[in-house]
């Protein structure tokens, strides 16, 4: 049983042959076209086909000579961009005869789905294009073009880095060796290698019919490929909104590719994945998401999807869920995705300052933002919190175990709860977030990134913070562990290391061995010093958005920070010496 088995299936005709025609959901809702690539049918967006259909009225169909639609005879000839274009409105006429459908292509399906946005026969039948891991021909053609005419270094490495990418295309256009090679070895062992190199979880996909769907589709490319790249139409601009989806980790299409593509597609919106090729298998809730949110915008008459800052193309839409977000480095990076356009989770033992956190996250620029008051050191809340989240808000993409407390003391001074405290927080609370959410986004198999607070003094010895380096050299240990084995999962694991960063945490933070009043004193003593270096944890935040971009491991963020770390590389024995020193407190 396929998520398609419950769909209701029609015929449509269109010069020649008969196009299997799928449907999902209300007919009244705005109707959404799903065109599949190659070697694929239309059962590839079945993951995102059911994410959609409770909102939409969602279309899939096999491509002419893929799945149960026939194939043109002869096959030379029978898959040109004009007559893929014949099928389409074929297809929305008989789905959405008096209303423009929203269009969502992946590989050969956005290649030519660039066709039916960009020709004049179909204004007016498309009210948006979802394009991604395939860009049009035309566009291809004039992006070599300007590369030949005025070729530079970085442009030439351009040129020959998509020339490797596009080897499959050169043995596409051989003569009967691609048809001998799906119809035997390959297309038997096709599914195993999907699994193996795209992680592409196993199931109803691919059908029985990929052997000959993929012999029968190598003549897209060859009666496409070489016409449109050596005479690209002038005149081929998208009449209708476009969202750009990349991703990050495609083998066969280049980032460079898509460069001034704002030209072609005035009305642009980007959005970037860490994912790679057949993200409509991998990523099927994140490509719902945007899907849906880009076809809502669209419909309310709106040009964007909603956040405009800095990585937006990464974040918008995207569940974050960070501890320790009442104020300071936790609060500055929930404000920092928020004007990311991602959907924040603040979490902080404080309510009223969670609560803060999450209003003014919505007002910077999160499309939802929730306040949740759980101490991080509380195993059982920290489950409860955990199932909430997952029942009322979805499975979380980025997480930020950012909770944490001060303890300043020597070794002897730290006594037995002390050191309970600050392990239970600083260590114990990020192992909880890691393990309760971190087995959430693997049992998801959706990829995601986790960040864990750690600080320059898990790599930086002092005679002054015996528990607190140790809780946070355990935090980096355990960042590194954990990203080795979720490496393959897709999900990646950073530690970030501040440096002195003007928080509050000074002001909270606890003085072993001393009285009240002492402790009051080096308190604002500390603050002062803090404040005085006056690092701003905008800073940090913004440092934990590009580790979460860049899948950074460890990541020092002052420069004494990241000279203690250059140090105890290098100069192990210069840091030991220096944290012999009495701390001036």
């Amino acid at each position: 049983m396929t998520v398609l088995d419950g769909a209701r299936e029609r015929w449509v005709r269109s010069g020649g042959v008969e196009l299997c025609v799928a449907e999902l959901g209300d007919p009244r809702q705005p109707t959404v076209v799903l065109v599949h690539g190659y070697p694929d049918s239309k059962e590839v967006w079945s993951e995102v086909a059911a994410r959609l259909a409770g909102a939409f009225h969602v279309v899939l169909y096999d491509v002419r000579g893929h799945g149960r639609s026939t194939a043109p005879s002869p096959l030379r000839g029978g898959f040109t961009l004009e007559k893929l274009t014949d099928d389409f409105l074929a297809v929305a006429d008989a789905v959405s005869p008096g209303r423009p459908v929203h269009l969502v292509g992946h590989d050969w399906g956005s290649v030519q789905s660039w066709e039916f946005v960009t020709v004049q026969r179909t204004e007016g039948r498309i009210a948006s294009f979802t394009s991604m891991s395939g860009p049009s021909l035309d566009h291809f053609g004039h992006w070599i073009n300007k590369r030949l005419r005025r070729p530079t270094p970085r442009r030439v490495g351009q040129l020959l880095g998509q020339g490797a990418k596009s080897w499959y295309v050169y043995l596409l256009h051989t003569p009967v060796l691609p048809e001998l090679a799906w119809r035997g070895p390959l297309g038997k062992r096709w599914p195993g290698i999907l699994e193996r190199v795209e992680k592409v979880p196993g199931g109803d996909y691919p059908t029985a019919s990929l052997p000959s769907d993929a012999a029968h589709g190598a003549w897209l490319y060859r009666d496409n490929v070489r016409p449109r790249l050596r005479r690209p139409r002038e005149d081929a601009y998208a009449h209708v909104p476009v969202q750009l989806i990349t991703p990050l980790g495609d083998a066969f299409l280049s980032e460079r590719l898509y460069d001034g593509l704002e030209l072609w597609a005035p009305q642009l919106t980007r959005r970037t994945l860490p994912a790679k090729h057949w993200v409509p298998r991998t990523r099927p809730d994140r490509l719902a998401d945007w899907i849906t949110e880009f076809i809502t915008a669209t419909e309310d008459g709106r040009s964007g999807t909603g956040a405009k800052g800095k990585h937006a193309d990464r974040f918008g839409g995207q569940l974050v869920l960070i501890t320790g977000a009442g104020n300071g480095i936790g609060r500055a990076t929930a404000f920092a995705f928020a004007e990311a356009g991602a959907r924040v989770v603040a979490v902080d033992r404080d309510g009223e300052a969670a609560a803060r956190t999450a209003e003014l996250s919505r007002l910077i620029g999160a499309p939802a933002a929730w306040a949740e008051t759980v101490d991080v050191s509380d195993e059982q809340a920290m489950e409860k919190l955990a199932a909430r989240v997952a029942a009322e808000y979805g499975v979380v993409d980025v997480l930020v175990n950012n909770a944490g407390i001060g303890l300043s003391g020597s070794f002897f001074d730290t006594t037995p709860q002390d050191w309970k405290r600050v392990l239970d927080v600083n260590l114990w609370g990020v192992i909880h977030g890691c393990r309760l959410f971190g087995r959430q986004m693997a049992e998801r198999g959706q990829g995601g990134h986790i960040v864990n607070t750690a600080s320059a003094a898990a790599f930086q010895p002092s005679r002054a913070l015996p528990a607190y380096g140790t809780s946070k050299a355990a935090v980096l240990m355990l960042s590194e562990c954990l990203r080795a084995e979720l490496a393959g999962q897709g999900i990646g694991v950073t530690a970030i290391c501040p440096g002195l960063v003007n928080t509050n945490i000074t002001a909270t933070a606890h003085f072993a061995g001393v009285d009240a009043e002492e402790e009051r004193r080096r308190q604002r003593r500390t603050a002062r010093l803090y404040g005085a270096r006056n690092y701003p944890p905008e800073k940090v935040a913004d440092a934990v958005l590009e580790a979460v971009v860049h899948n950074r491991a460890v990541v020092p963020v002052t420069p004494e920070a990241r000279g203690a770390h250059l140090m105890s590389r290098f100069a192990p024995r210069v840091l030991r010496r220096l944290a012999r020193v009495k701390p001036p407190l």
